[in-house]
């Protein structure tokens, strides 16, 4: 990942009012070997199931295209192909954005059909330039895909929706026509000059809530607000578990100690080593409802420390269900998941010492679960939240 930005990418979606499924479907891939993010977020015709389906194949079936490089032209022929025909001989189709981001400092983004993705930088609309191209295929004439490309900055912002956010209020006295690009321009422009450092997040959901807002919070077609934010990076660690060799206690404390972001330590013993030689009291809390887990700790210069292994049990399986629309408690876990995903760049620093004094056989094996957890904690915060992270064994 470009080291000068972290891309923040969050989605919020509302459906048509009445049903139970979303009739747009939103796609991402991190092909870390390539340095490529790859988003697609694509709207059935229609709303409900049906929607749904025409969405998900399109969405799915773009993500593939995109990650074997194909030609945008080539790839929309094939899956307007393979998107089934209502029965009236009528096409059934699916509109679709997608945006590629590579880390050597270009963005390309490929519209059909959806509204025109918003891009800000310095707070204002920014406009690149634009070039349409025929979709391939005779059945296809008149369809084009509209692409514009550009190079990142920090700080900039990439809106991408779909109609249900830009028709919204349609037929309304305020919005006869409907909320419209220029209005929602306008609304984040508003929103961003507020709030300069605004998340990803954060944006995505007022820009919804307004959209649903416009339509007496029923709304008439299923909506979705994506925003990519490129933004100076936020440094973190987490340490769990002692370094392998004892004589090697000063030098681990010293890295930690120069480590220029927010730390938290998982274990106690790792706790007390880092206590000891940076001569610090371990403050211990007794403050949060999560029975099955000791305490946390408070230790200068430490966002908070914890437990070691069924924390970062806990802490996993967290990550694995999460939404943005998750309230988070301050039980250990949900503190350290909290700051993880608040930042972008995560070290990792894990002990792989065995207390053999303890003569415990099972030590090995827990030395391996740290490891194993660490291991799917890693894969979740790159996959699903878009985080660099780097492991150190010591």
């Amino acid at each position: 990942m470009n080291s000068d930005y972290h891309i923040e990418v969050d989605v919020h979606q509302l459906n048509h009012h009445g049903q139970v499924v979303c009739g747009d479907v939103f796609h991402s891939r991190l092909i870390s070997a390539e340095g490529r993010t790859i988003l697609v977020l694509s709207d059935g015709i229609g709303h409900g199931v049906k929607a749904n389906v025409l969405a998900t194949l399109t969405a799915s079936m773009a993500l593939n295209y995109a990650s074997f490089h194909t030609k945008p032209e080539v790839a929309a022929n094939i899956f307007m192909r393979a998107l089934p025909k209502s029965r009236d001989g009528k096409e059934s189709y699916a509109t679709f954005t997608i945006i590629e981001i590579e880390d050597a400092g270009q963005v390309r983004i490929i519209n059909y059909e959806n509204p025109r993705s918003v891009i800000f930088r310095r707070g204002q609309v920014f406009n690149p330039k634009e070039s349409q191209i025929p979709i391939r295929g005779e059945e296809n004439a008149g369809k084009i895909l509209r692409i514009r490309e550009f190079s990142p900055m920090l700080e900039d912002r990439i809106i991408f929706m779909t109609d249900g956010i830009v028709q919204s209020g349609l037929g309304s006295k305020r919005y006869p026509a409907g909320w419209e690009l220029d209005n929602i321009e306008k609304f984040a422009e508003s929103q961003i000059a507020r709030e300069y450092e605004i998340s990803a997040t954060k944006l995505a959901r007022k820009i919804l809530n307004q959209a649903s807002m416009n339509d007496g919070f029923e709304m008439s077609d299923d909506a979705s607000c994506g925003v990519v934010y490129f933004r100076q990076p936020r440094q973190f660690m987490l340490i769990t578990g002692p370094p392998f060799y004892k004589i090697k206690d000063a030098e681990f404390v010293k890295k930690i100690q120069e480590f220029p972001g927010k730390k938290i330590i998982c274990g106690g013993t790792t706790a007390e080593i880092i206590a000891r030689e940076l001569d610090l009291e371990i403050d211990i809390q007794h403050r949060f409802s999560e029975k099955t887990l000791p305490p946390a700790a408070k230790m200068e210069g430490f966002e908070i420390v914890t437990e070691g292994i069924l924390t970062l049990g806990r802490v996993e399986e967290i990550l694995e269900n999460y939404t943005t629309d998750m309230r988070l408690e301050d039980s250990p876990p949900e503190e350290v998941v909290k700051l993880l995903t608040q930042h972008d760049d995560i070290h990792i620093i894990v002990g792989t010492r065995i207390n053999w004094a303890h003569q415990d056989p099972d030590q090995p094996i827990e030395l391996e679960i740290r490891k194993s957890v660490v291991r799917r904690i890693v894969r979740l915060l790159e996959t699903r939240f878009f985080k660099k992270v780097t492991v150190e064994l010591v």
